[in-house]
């Protein structure tokens, strides 16, 4: 899988795409063995000591009862490399280093993570239709990298579209459940399958995921993808336009949306509408969400040309695309706006990962993770501030793992990048200041 051409890669691209009707233009920036990469050594930079300040000391993610497991029920963890380098944070509150760590490389377009009871991770490969996972068996090397399971007969993928958000059942250990957002010829849908692992035989298993909810509008560009359970145990998902800005605005359509459901799909209780799915609208390009500690949800959403946006996402409310891009220019009692904008060439941030009081956002076209401190109250505490900015070309998703680190994953295979001979990767963040997960 490692350095396979990249013109090889956009010929398949464009191949999958050509087989899909066309849609209108929309400026948007946004062998089942893998081998573990060497350590990358990380530049140090004046803006990762400012940005690090906040998260050095952060705990074991233990507060949530739903998300990754906790390190009770996470069993033995994976062995990782030893980083050979690292960025110095510094700054106040700053007691060491963070080290970064390729995990895997060699991956096609890694566009979800989602972490096990058992301490490994199920990876999404969004064009190949591909399950992966990472861990938890290991070596001196790391932890090993295998697909388990193969979903490409129910997934049409194409431009932004395929194999795309995954997130595990709180009960995983019950009922073996696995929730993913895939995309089909006709639309963007959620679905669920039990997970087995047949290490018996050399062939990688077919998978169908049972469609829960379907209809979410699908483009080239726009479709969402997100799904993570919160901290109530129902299921949010995050949409697109699907490449028609006024469907954000119509509450009796899925585009344009963040929905929260039960596990079977159905609207979950004390939506705003009983009867409907639907938890906020007006949303141009949802694909990242993160909730605190008060259980306060957050989520990255791109813009078109001027603002790409964080937004504190409350039931009910309405965050105004199409009529707004970033803040509005006045005050507007019927659009919610932004907790942060940046511009798009900074930004196009597509994962979050919320990590002790501070958001991490993985960004595509601004190829850098931005980190937003927040207070109790929801607000930003200081100015946001950046890491690995330009090291590893673009970012997808972020994801606190359940020993405190933070897994990155880069999209530099997606048609959009410029992939290195090991592209696309999946990168270990360790903060020093003790404690599990940190050095």
């Amino acid at each position: 899988m490692a350095g396979r051409p990249s013109a090889r890669r956009r010929a398949r691209a464009e191949s999958r795409s050509s087989r899909h009707r066309p849609y209108p233009a929309h400026r948007d920036r946004s062998g089942s063995v893998v081998t573990l990469d060497r350590v990358i050594r990380a530049r140090r930079r004046p803006a990762t000591r400012a940005l690090l300040a906040g998260v050095l000391a952060f705990p074991l993610l233990t507060a949530c009862s739903f998300g990754p497991p906790s390190e009770e029920e996470a069993g033995s963890p994976p062995r990782f490399p030893a980083p050979s380098g690292s960025a110095t944070p510094g700054g106040a509150g700053s007691s060491g280093d963070a080290a970064v760590t390729v995990l895997a490389r060699g991956l096609d377009v890694p566009w979800g993570i989602a972490f096990l009871p058992d301490g490994g991770a199920l990876v999404t490969e969004r064009d190949t239709g591909r399950l992966l996972k990472v861990g938890p068996e290991s070596d001196r090397t790391g932890p090993r990298v295998r697909a388990i399971a193969d979903l490409s007969d129910a997934v049409e993928p194409g431009g932004e579209g395929g194999l795309l958000g995954i997130a595990v059942s709180p009960e995983f250990k019950a009922d073996s459940t696995v929730f993913v957002y895939y995309t089909t010829p006709d639309d963007n849908r959620v679905g669920s399958f039990t997970l087995t692992e047949d290490q018996s035989t050399q062939d990688l298993p077919k998978v169908a995921p049972k469609p829960i909810l379907t209809g979410i509008p699908r483009s080239d560009v726009h479709n969402g993808g997100r799904v993570e359970f919160g901290p109530d145990g129902f299921l949010y998902v995050s949409t697109g336009d699907g490449s028609d800005g006024d469907l954000a605005q119509d509450p009796k359509t899925l585009g344009g949306k963040i929905l929260r459901i039960t596990r079977d799909g159905e609207p979950a209780e004390g939506n705003p509408d009983a009867a409907s799915p639907v938890w906020s609208l007006g949303h141009r390009n949802v694909q990242g969400l993160a909730w605190d500690a008060g259980k306060r949800l957050y989520a990255t959403e791109f813009g078109q040309d001027t603002f790409d946006e964080l937004n504190v996402i409350e039931p009910g409310k309405n965050y105004g695309w199409p009529a707004v891009e970033g803040a509005p220019p006045s005050p507007d009692p019927k659009f919610t706006a932004p907790l942060v904008t940046w511009p798009t060439d900074e930004a196009s941030c597509s994962g979050l990962a919320m990590v002790e009081r501070t958001l991490v956002a993985a960004c595509l076209k601004g190829q850098r993770l931005w980190l937003v401190e927040t207070t109790e109250q929801g607000t930003v505490f200081g100015s946001p501030s950046e890491a690995l900015a330009g090291q590893f070309g673009r970012l997808r998703t972020a994801v606190a793992a359940p020993d405190g680190s933070v897994w990155i994953s880069t999209s530099n295979t997606d048609g959009r990048g410029t992939p290195a001979a090991d592209d696309d990767r999946i990168i270990r963040l360790v903060f020093s200041g003790g404690g599990a997960g940190k050095i």
